[in-house]
């Protein structure tokens, strides 16, 4: 014999409750972003559309002057541009963190506050078509101090560089590129 059945009206109390459980989540008021590009979304677009057409990459990788290269396919390129979606600046938090220039199809968002991690973030657009995008990160504290460039043009070509100065182990220099074959 089940639980609820042993308690008056208990059916009726568990229905009401995987109801409310479901609907709830529903009400809560929408997250409202700070008006920045949507970023994450525009690169969550991107990446499924390059999951579905399995794209042949180039990708050549360097670490401090030894480089390798190499045709790949890319199975996540959620993954492989995780860098990229993580630089979204579009949180409601930082609504007023950064000071935003829009003139002739070039966007430019500086970050006022030193220790956000996206310094940088400029989207060349051909009126909504988005040519490019670069990405400047910078992390510093006592152990380590990190700059990373980011570049992406849709369909064409991304790139990670990343310098890094570790305290007590010198520095690195790591660069990704992929060329994205059509």
């Amino acid at each position: 014999m089940c639980w609820f059945k042993r308690w008056p009206g208990g059916a009726m109390v568990m229905i009401w409750a995987i109801v409310l459980s479901v609907l709830l989540p529903a009400c809560k008021p929408e997250i409202k972003n700070n008006g920045a590009f949507d970023l994450k979304g525009y690169l969550t677009k991107d990446t499924a559309r390059l999951n579905r057409q399995k794209p042949a990459v180039f990708k050549t990788v360097t670490h401090n002057g030894t480089t390798e290269s190499k045709t790949v396919k890319i199975d996540d390129w959620g993954r492989e541009l995780g860098l990229f979606i993580d630089a979204d600046i579009n949180k409601t938090a930082w609504k007023n963190s950064y000071s935003a220039i829009d003139e002739d199809g070039l966007l430019v968002y500086k970050a006022k506050d030193k220790d956000l991690k996206v310094r940088e973030l400029i989207i060349k657009r051909d009126k909504q078509k988005v040519i490019y995008i670069l990405i400047y990160n910078k992390i510093e504290n006592l152990l380590y101090k990190t700059t990373q460039k980011l570049t992406y043009f849709p369909d064409s070509v991304y790139m990670i560089e990343t310098n890094q100065h570790v305290k007590l182990m010198g520095n690195n220099f790591y660069r990704i590129k992929g060329v994205i074959s059509k």
